[in-house]
């Protein structure tokens, strides 16, 4: 805080009904110096409209070379508490699942060696603990460990996979998101703890369209359940659906594709057309349900504005089957891997090579066959011409 323990910008942070940041760091600062010496730098930020942090080196645990990342201030001798400040990822469970029992055991451990700041979870998903010192790291790596927990991914490597709550809670789910998320995680570990990538890469498991990760935005590769035969109707359902909602204007008419029709008594579904989207089974989840022939579709590139600009991920596998070991799926990110590591530049992403080098040559090394649902954006002028009166 400042000399006279004040902090007027942070204050207004804890004004209005939201939860406030502000709040629980100074809860934390009743017994933690890190957290007063926190709360003082952070108001030094606002006020000189700068930030005060710093990377002074890389710090890690014997063995890993990812999991913690390094936070310093540069104001060392003002702000001793947070004079070292790292950030120690833990790897969550798939689909976000505790006990309260092994939720204590972490804290304990982190009230005793760190700050006692959380954050759960990061964008990635790990469960965040923020704020130690270098000598502490060691300790609550050899005492997380013993309680079953594993670093998170930092740095370039794979970072530390992630799930919906998949098969676990909802019913829509076409593929168990939480076993294929848990299962590639033990299958990737050294990846995961030793980076070696050109860049990051992140892999996210939605079990179906609704994409609950938000994968196709973030993840470098999405697997996303989906189904290949037809969806199922209960027109019983629909009927009964029809008394409380306008069908045409909130199911048909929104069908991204128009594939879909209702004449007041009967709902029609043409499933060739259909995107599986899950809109109309999301409105009517009576009356819809997926296919019984379910797969997950794989999505590559995504990410967030780094270096170059957002990329959203698009489809390089329309269908496939995924059952225990995987090894279809773990095959597949092999070869992506390879030939990323071949021509991958420092600090590209796996989507920023596919735009560079072009689909063909990611399809060449991956032995992948090109298919229609990979075109990333159509041509505006195809170079094909043509009489008005010759297209209906």
């Amino acid at each position: 805080m400042s000399k006279d323990g004040k902090t007027p910008m942070l204050d207004e942070l804890e004004k209005g009904a939201w939860p406030s940041f502000v709040k629980e760091i100074k809860k934390a600062a009743v017994k933690k110096d890190s957290a007063k010496d926190l709360l003082g730098i952070l108001e030094r930020s606002y006020k000189d409209k700068i930030g005060h942090w710093k990377h002074g080196g890389i710090v890690g645990v014997l063995g890993y070379g990812g999991g913690v990342i390094g936070r310093y201030c540069d104001l060392p001798e003002e702000f001793p508490g947070v004079a070292h400040f790292h950030t120690v990822r833990i790897n969550q469970t798939a689909g976000f699942f505790y006990t309260s029992q092994a939720l204590r055991e972490l804290m304990d451990i982190w009230d005793e060696h760190g700050s006692g700041l959380t954050n759960f979870h990061g964008s990635t998903g790990d469960m965040v603990l923020l704020g130690t010192t270098t000598d502490q790291l060691e300790p609550i790596f050899a005492k997380t460990t013993a309680k079953g927990w594993d670093l998170g991914g930092s740095g370039s490597c794979l970072r530390t996979p992630s799930c919906c709550v998949g098969m676990a809670r909802c019913e829509f789910s076409n593929i168990d998101a939480m076993d294929i998320c848990d299962n590639l995680t033990h299958e990737f570990q050294d990846e995961l703890h030793r980076p070696a990538f050109p860049y990051k890469f992140k892999i996210k498991v939605s079990g179906c369209a609704n994409d609950c990760t938000a994968s196709i935005a973030r993840a470098d590769l999405s697997i996303i359940g989906t189904w290949r035969d037809t969806i199922r109707i209960d027109q019983a359902e629909v009927k009964i659906a029809a008394k409380d909602m306008d069908i045409k204007t909130e199911v048909t008419d929104m069908c991204p594709t128009h594939c879909m029709s209702w004449d007041g008594s009967t709902l029609k579904i043409a499933d060739k057309d259909c995107n599986r989207c899950m809109h109309c089974i999301n409105r009517m989840p009576k009356a819809l349900r997926p296919g019984k022939e379910k797969g997950a579709t794989i999505l590559l590139g995504g990410k967030a504005p780094i270096v170059t600009g957002a990329l959203m991920s698009w489809v390089i596998v329309p269908f496939v089957k995924l059952e225990k070991p995987y090894d279809n799926l773990k095959d597949l990110i092999r070869k992506l891997w390879e030939w990323w590591d071949d021509h991958g530049k420092n600090r590209e992403r796996i989507g920023e090579l596919v735009d560079r080098m072009g689909m063909k040559s990611m399809l060449e090394a991956t032995g992948l066959p090109p298919v229609p649902q990979m075109v990333k954006a159509p041509r505006t002028n195809p170079y094909v011409f043509w009489n008005p009166e010759d297209v209906k």
